[in-house]
């Protein structure tokens, strides 16, 4: 198959984005751009194009697609029930980064959730994939654009890199504002539950709806505990070499790490480091990446998935990085780092 690349990094192109309309109606799959990451898109409604998704990223069926809509008067199609909650939810934060969970729609098959009786739904906040939704019918399933398991894609270059000759278009938006994916809440519960974190924080659903918990698979620290979300049931984000985070004061993870790049080298291998802006210029050895500020922690986030593709492209034999326990944000890029680096933690 040989993949379309359009360019829109100064804008929606109407043909084009009619053209890409066209490919999902006829079941096809186009790549495009939300203000998370990039998705890989193919007709909610269609179960031979959710396999076609499964298929190109080699993701494993039973693993919940999220479909995405661009109009509110849509989102009774795809959920069976719409409880005064979601309605909330969707006033403060759509479109936005937030992804309900909700009582599956006739309409939509259980090839698109999964096989469960529930669905994933949000309203993406970047015009061109909500331009693209409009022109391909109005409901898009798309999980990250990117091959099962590696980090996920915040520049075209990273799904061609991934799914080049696997899909029909890639629709280039330049790289995505917030890097880390959507956080989704399950609404079908007596109280509303977390089932991943992301830039929408657990106070800010508070402000909304009260009290929110978080599944029990986000908090144990057992790797086999899985969460119950799109995307966080098998291991993700990971990078080639193996990844360890490392906890303490910022003087003694500098020391430890810089000790495990040194007996690294001596090894005949190279370390990746992923320092904050504060500490990158501290280490001596190894190839060190600043990912942010803590004191701007959207950096950080915009950051991850980038340099964790950078150290499978120089080749690092292992990776090493800091811990990012900041105020908002804290809670997901830890969770992401964490799927990455399949729970290895040292304490400096």
């Amino acid at each position: 198959m040989q993949t379309i690349r359009m360019d829109m990094t100064a804008g929606v192109d109407p043909e084009e984005i009619r053209q890409a309309g066209e490919v999902l109606r006829r079941g096809g799959l186009v790549a495009f751009p939300t203000e998370t990451v990039y998705g890989l898109g193919g007709n909610a409604f269609d179960p031979e194009a959710s396999r076609r998704i499964y298929a190109a990223k080699g993701r494993p069926s039973d693993n919940p697609l999220i479909v995405h809509i661009a109009r509110m008067e849509d989102l009774p199609r795809a959920a069976r029930e719409v409880p005064e909650a979601a309605l909330r939810l969707a006033e403060a934060f759509w479109p936005g980064p937030l992804t309900m969970i909700l009582p599956r729609g006739d309409e939509v098959p259980k090839e698109t959730t999964g096989g469960l009786d529930t669905v994933a739904i949000r309203m993406p906040d970047h015009p061109v994939a909500l331009a693209l939704i409009e022109a391909g019918g109005g409901f898009v399933a798309a999980p990250s654009a990117n091959t099962s398991g590696r980090p996920s894609p915040t520049r075209a270059d990273h799904v061609w890199e991934d799914l080049q000759g696997r899909i029909d278009v890639l629709i280039d938006g330049g790289e995505v504002p917030i890097g880390l994916e959507s956080t989704i809440v399950d609404l079908t519960e007596e109280t509303p539950v977390i089932l991943r974190p992301g830039y929408i924080s657990q106070a800010m659903l508070g402000e909304v709806l009260g009290t929110v918990s978080y599944d029990r698979g986000l908090t144990s620290e057992d790797p086999s505990v899985h969460p119950r979300a799109p995307g966080m049931k098998y291991r993700h984000y990971a990078p080639k070499a193996p990844l360890t985070i490392v906890e303490g004061s910022p003087e003694e993870v500098v020391r430890c790490i810089s000790r495990l790049a040194d007996e690294e080298a001596r090894s005949g291998g190279c370390a990746g480091i992923i320092a904050g802006d504060d500490t990158a210029g501290q280490y001596g050895s190894g190839l060190v990446r600043s990912i942010g500020s803590r004191t701007q922690e959207i950096t950080i986030a915009h950051h991850l998935y980038a340099i964790l593709r950078e150290f499978d492209d120089l080749g690092v034999s292992v990776i090493y990085s800091e811990a990012f326990d900041t105020p908002q944000l804290g809670r997901a890029i830890m969770n992401r780092l964490l799927k990455a680096a399949g729970h290895q933690v040292l304490q400096a």
